[in-house]
């Protein structure tokens, strides 16, 4: 399984106002904005770790993920959420010739924690051997960082003013997300509870 951002949020999408707020960094000067790059790059660092610790895409983007065959035939669980459209699912062959599924074979079963794309029949296309199936699809609570459930984007501003406090030294222990973040995410994240089947 491969999983491949194919867009990324653009710069106007990221509070980088809020979040220079949140710092209390001074305004009315002259230099007014010239770190905004800085800022940008910590809360980007700190979407893409609490997306990696929940699961959730938090600005709408477009992903692909490549598999070479199905956990179920029935139906497939995407690894992230929540997811709004597919776009395309396409089937390659050993040659790497691509064919489009016809989208009324397949839905998708919308779930906060685990989208799903179903058959519409008894069974999702056939993967060759030695083939794959590409699945492209939108995921991501909305375009605005508004769109964002307050608690996953209080705790981005945490954990950016974090890197931010932190940017000049070596932590110990850095890949520990700091206790103020993790309980705002904890509830976000998938708990697997199923023996076998689709997850």
């Amino acid at each position: 399984m491969m999983l491949v951002e194919q867009t990324t949020a653009p710069a106007a999408a990221l509070p980088v106002a809020d979040f220079r707020d949140h710092l209390r960094l001074g305004t009315g000067f002259a230099d007014e904005g010239a770190e905004d790059s800085l800022l940008e790059t910590f809360l980007r660092a700190a979407i893409a770790a609490v997306e990696a610790w929940t699961g959730k895409v938090l600005l709408e983007r477009q992903f692909r993920l490549s598999l070479m065959g199905w956990r179920d035939t029935r139906a497939q669980t995407l690894p992230v959420a929540p997811v709004s459209e597919i776009k395309a699912v396409r089937i390659v062959d050993c040659l790497d010739w691509e064919s489009l599924v016809d989208p009324s074979k397949y839905r998708l079963q919308q779930d906060t924690h685990r989208p799903v794309l179903m058959a519409r029949s008894s069974r999702l296309p056939t993967i060759p051997t030695q083939g794959s199936v590409l699945i492209d699809f939108m995921a991501g609570f909305g375009p605005a960082w508004v769109d964002v459930p307050a608690d996953l984007a209080q705790a981005v501003m945490l954990l950016a003013a974090y890197y931010y406090e932190y940017r000049h030294e070596m932590r110990v222990g850095g890949a520990v997300m700091p206790y103020g973040v993790s309980s705002l995410v904890d509830r976000w994240r998938n708990v697997r509870v199923l023996g076998g089947g689709v997850r």
